[in-house]
């Protein structure tokens, strides 16, 4: 019987690399030769805070293939096509996704967390999970639609970035996609900011129009006078710390739109002040939750697959690593010594195509 290789997550903290039977597929799912899979930042409480539903777990909801086999209900693909992984599996019965609005179904699976994830040799996922890509987008550059599509959804949600001020705050891996995709939307200019200097120079080399360190007090305080006369403003929080969200009341122009991507993992208080700044400015805070619309899986994945085609998106600075599976999981046990420099990529040693 063929054998299907995962990296496990055996328990709190333990990897292990171990070998399964082939997965089985049902009749509206497809079977998928892995080639990348990206270690997403939500990942890392599953792996070392009990943070998973269940173990032992194959995590991976990052991922781009080929199909080997589909079901005899899986009409939509055929065998070979290069796809990658919409991860989320929503009921499409519940109310809120009868409206379109899948991201927020309320009785959704989602591949990587609550079933088997693409940290595997071979995976099998619902057709309605693959989305195919074009022959001018590579296979590593499949790998990233998951998190592009995290920043394009307030982008697309906000009615667009034309001729708007866009304010990233959090220069992670999504932070510096989607900057490139507000810059490629046609945003007026783009100001990215984070603690680390490394990554602002990253932002910089991608085309962001100006970088701004917020612990470099006269960097904060001179962009602030600026941006609190900005109008036409779209603040994009990605970085989900209670700092970063007052920060981004703080440097809030008249009538903002502040949406809130990020999420954060512990109770704060807010000022007053801080709260008042809500008022005064008008602001609109808005949340954003995963990365998806009508029709499944959105507009969000067609822009990216755009984006991507049209060589718009450059994913060669946001990268930590390709490694094989021995040194993926020695890279991702050594995640509380030296953390993640960019995205971390499993391979099973493919050529990228």
């Amino acid at each position: 019987m063929n054998m299907n290789n995962h990296v496990e997550i055996l328990e709190n903290g333990k990897l292990q690399l171990k070998s399964y039977d082939m997965p089985e597929f049902n009749t509206d799912e497809v079977l998928i030769e892995v080639y990348f899979s990206g270690l997403c930042g939500s990942d890392v409480p599953r792996i070392f805070k009990n943070g998973a539903h269940f173990y032992p777990i194959t995590l991976g909801h990052e991922f781009s293939g080929k199909i080997i086999a589909v079901g005899k209900d899986a009409s939509k693909f055929s065998v070979g096509d290069r796809v990658c992984c919409a991860p989320l599996v929503p009921c499409q019965e519940c109310d809120v996704c009868n409206k379109g609005l899948y991201s927020l179904c309320k009785n959704y699976s989602f591949v990587g967390s609550r079933r088997q994830g693409g940290n595997a040799q071979f995976v099998s996922i619902p057709q309605k999970c693959c989305f195919k890509l074009p022959e001018t987008v590579s296979l590593v550059e499949g790998a990233f639609f998951e998190p592009i599509t995290v920043g394009l959804h307030p982008l697309i949600m906000s009615g667009g970035c034309q001729n708007k001020h866009v304010v990233i705050i959090g220069a992670g891996t999504i932070g510096l996609l989607t900057q490139q995709a507000a810059k490629a939307m046609g945003a007026a200019s783009v100001t990215t900011i984070d603690i680390c200097d490394k990554k602002l120079v990253s932002a910089r080399s991608l085309g962001a129009d100006r970088t701004v360190n917020s612990l470099d007090e006269e960097q904060l305080a001179a962009y602030k006078i600026e941006s609190e006369l900005t109008p036409n403003q779209l603040i994009i929080e990605l970085a989900g710390v209670p700092e970063t969200l007052k920060l981004s009341l703080d440097l809030a122009g008249p009538k903002a739109d502040v949406y809130l991507v990020g999420t954060i993992h512990k109770d704060f208080a807010i000022a007053y002040k801080e709260y008042e700044k809500i008022l005064r400015k008008e602001l609109s805070l808005v949340g954003s939750w995963m990365n998806y619309s009508f029709p499944y899986p959105g507009e969000e994945w067609d822009i990216a697959c755009n984006l991507f085609s049209e060589s718009k998106v450059d994913t060669s600075l946001l990268l930590d690593g390709i490694y094989l599976p021995e040194d993926y999981i020695a890279r991702v046990e050594n995640i509380p010594k030296q953390v993640m420099t960019g995205k971390i990529l499993l391979s099973w040693g493919q050529a990228d195509e």
